[in-house]
Parts: structure tokens; sequence; C-alpha cells
């Protein structure tokens, strides 16, 4: 199978773009009980030698070192035939839920944190202790305690990582005399200098709904810290609290600097402004690199990036900022796990090496690879640079979608609350918040 698969609707190679599915209304077109028959398409009943992985990696770049890992592992292993299941990011994680908990691939790319817990708690993930006690010395503390389920056992392997911060151009900023902004009242006054330059200040495109949660991330860790940020996520803190209004107003000061129409942009077509100049700043993670390679490969190294500014509190020592890590997990309800389960662990193991990391690193330098032994002198400076903000942050999040239950993230939930008051930022703040309360204490109760 080929490109895009029209009677089943899933990709299996490395040249179809997640804009070109998009454009054949295959996936914008699925339902909500689709995913798993999408997903499990390429599946196997097989009686072992093999493993089916469903995998979110769908833009050009990722797909592309996707198809690099796995044929390094197909070479490495030729006993062990390989299927990869890819469909759209965004579809993947809205409908993850039916997909693990019907007729799931055996491995699938998922996030570490909350949402690892969330379905190992759930009885949809299965446990990897035997695998992680094969490659946990390749790993430092803080990425192996992110893949450790509430039980204390162990459900993922760590592969890569990429910080949220401001990207922008060089170049742009040295023809036009700008200065890398320290403070919000530094950034506002930014924005507005470059809205007078007749730029774009932000680049920006909500059509996935979740780039916006970056940017509420960001400014309730600046505005109200860390623990006050995880309490939210957890419900151990209301969405109707006045500090969380405090985010809401500021963010509105932001929205006027946004690009327009961002409501039907995606993020790579957000990206692309910055790469042609129209737009000076860009908040998204590292992985935004790929696109600008696959726009104007001479402009990645004109790209640069700085920490969202700070707000003069008590909480800018922390540092904080967004840095998810994505893990590679084994389902518990694949119809060939327990065939395919010693290929599977052996897939799985594979990812923990830092010569597999660096293949997807090579096709994305957006993705920063986990592993210790990945070879440091074949990183770029823009990588550099990531790691270094990373392991000065005194706290760091997963990202809002990660954080927080999935029922509770997804695009009929706080995709669509985050969208309702950017259309509308003027609306009344006390009725909108008490809606997301209300939405949050009707979800069915989690002791995860």
């Amino acid at each position: 199978m080929d490109d895009l698969d029209k009677k089943s609707g899933f990709l299996t190679g490395g040249k179809v773009t997640r804009r070109e599915v998009l454009k054949t209304g295959v996936i914008a077109a699925a339902g909500l009980t689709l995913l798993p028959t999408v997903l499990a398409a390429c599946g196997s009943s097989s009686s072992g030698g093999k493993v089916t992985i469903g995998n979110n990696h769908s833009d050009a770049s990722d797909l592309a070192g996707m198809k690099a890992v796995n044929d390094a592992f197909s070479k490495a292993n030729s006993s062990i035939t390989l299927t990869m299941n890819t469909v759209d990011h965004n579809t993947f994680q809205d409908q993850i839920n039916n997909y693990l908990g019907a007729t799931p691939d055996d491995a699938f790319s998922w996030f570490s944190g909350y949402r690892m817990r969330f379905f190992a708690d759930k009885g949809l993930a299965t446990a990897i202790d035997d695998s992680w006690a094969n490659v946990k010395s390749n790993f430092t503390a803080g990425f192996a305690n992110s893949v450790v389920g509430n039980d204390k056992k162990v459900y993922g392997i760590p592969v890569d990582y990429y910080p949220w911060c401001v990207f922008y151009r060089k170049s742009l900023f040295s023809d036009k005399g700008y200065t890398v902004p320290a403070t919000w009242d530094d950034l506002l006054t930014l924005c507005a200098k470059m809205k007078t330059d007749g730029l774009t200040p932000f680049a920006f495109g909500d059509s996935d709904g979740w780039p916006a949660m970056g940017t509420f991330d960001i400014l309730n860790l600046r505005l109200n810290g860390y623990d006050f940020h995880v309490g939210l996520m957890t419900g151990a803190q209301k969405w109707t609290d006045p500090k969380v209004t405090a985010v809401f107003q500021t963010w509105a000061k932001l929205i006027p600097f946004y690009t327009d129409g961002y409501a039907g942009l995606t993020w790579q077509q957000a990206c692309d402004t910055l790469v042609r100049k129209t737009a000076g700043l860009y908040l998204l993670g590292l992985f935004m690199t790929g696109e600008v390679a696959t726009v104007d490969k001479t402009a990645v190294d004109d790209i640069d990036f700085f920490p969202f500014p700070f707000f003069g509190n008590a909480f800018d020592a922390e540092q904080a900022l967004d840095a998810p890590i994505d893990i590679w997990m084994l389902s518990a309800k694949s119809p060939s796990l327990q065939a395919d389960l010693a290929s599977a662990k052996t897939y799985l193991e594979f990812w923990a090496k830092g010569s597999t990391q660096m293949l997807m690193y090579a096709a994305n330098n957006g993705f920063i690879p986990c592993a210790t032994d990945a070879d440091p002198t074949t990183l770029s400076v823009l990588t550099k640079k990531a790691v270094e903000i990373v392991s000065k942050a005194q706290k760091i999040t997963q990202f809002l979608d990660r954080d927080t239950r999935p029922d509770f993230a997804g695009a009929n939930s706080m995709q669509s609350f985050l969208l309702n008051f950017l259309k509308t930022p003027t609306q009344d703040l006390t009725a909108f918040q008490l809606s997301i309360q209300d939405f949050w204490d009707k979800l069915p109760v989690y002791k995860g």
C-alpha cells in the first residue's frame, strides 16, 4: 500500500503530507467511531514475527523520519514484518479513546505524563517493564519518571522532546532594528512597532484546535505559577478562579496582533507567514523547524527563538515552559498483540537507541532525542540552544492536552472553549469560565 489508500483512508508511505490528506476529505469526513477502523485497517492476526504500529507523525518531514527509522529496523530485524498505519495527528489524538478501546495496532506513538497514565489506568496500555530494564540506562531520571504509571509500572519509551518558545527570523530583526523582548511590556511594545511596520506581529493558526493551548499554558505559568497550573489541569483548582480570569484578560491584549483569519489556518500555514517574513513572531514547539525546512531550507539557519517573556513576579524564577515528551507505547487490545508481543517490544527497544532517535532528528530537527547516547556533535545550533533553555527551566509542563484528561482536552471540549474565547475575547468571562468548569464537573469520575 503506497501513499493514500482510497478505500481505507490511511497513509502508509512517506510521500503524502497531512495537507494532502485533508484535501482528499478522507480524514475530515471521518466520524468519531471511524478511527479504530481506519487505524486497524493494516492490522494483522499473524502468529509471530510481525508488528503493526499506529503512527501520528503525519507531516512530511515526520513521515520521512519514520520511514528512515522503519527501514533501519527492518534491516536490523529482517525476520520481523513491520506494518505502519499513519493517521493525521489531530484525528489520531481526538479519537484515541475509541482507537485504543477497539482494535488498535500493537504499538502506537503517544505522549508521556498524564495522558499516558490515563490510558494505563483504564487498562488500554500494556506495561513494558521487561523491555525498560534492557534500555533504562540510556535515559536520565527525568525521562524515566515521565513513563511511569500510577501503578509504578513502565508504559513507554521516551523518544524526543521539544520546548515551546517564540520564534523569529534573525535577518528580519536585524533589518528592522528589533530587539528580543524580555518582559511582557516589551513584547507588547514590539508587537505594536511590527504592526506599524506593516507586519503581522504574531503568526497564529488554530484550525487544528491545539495551538491555542500553548498560549494558555505559558500565560498561566507566567502569571500564576507551575503549582496552580498543574492543579487547574487536574481539577484541584477551579476554572472560575480569578487567577484564570487574569490569564484571559492578559491574552486579550495579544489577540489584536494575531494573523487575520487565524481560526481557519493550520499551524503550518501560520508558520509559512514567518518564513515569508510577513509575520514577525511565532509561538510554537521546536518541531516547527520541520515546516520551515519544507517551505524554504535556506531559512532554517535564519530561525532563532527566545522563551516567552516574563511578568516581573515571583514566578519568573521558575522559568517554566512546555517541553512535551513523545513516547512509543504498546496497546492492550490489539487482536494481534499476543502473537506479536516479542516483536513489538523489539520495536520499542529499537526506539530507545540514540542512533534511532537521530534518524528522526535528521528528518526534523525540532525533535530533540531523549536517549543519552545520541551523538551531540550532530545537533544544530538551534537544538543546542533548546537543550540549554530546557535545562534552565525549574518547572516543565507537558502541554495542556497532555497534562489533563483526554476527554477534557479534545475538539469538542477545551479546544472549542479556547476558540470561543479567541473569537470573542470581550465576552462575559464569568459566564465563560463557568461553562468550562461546568463541563469539567460533568465528566465521569476518574481516579487515576
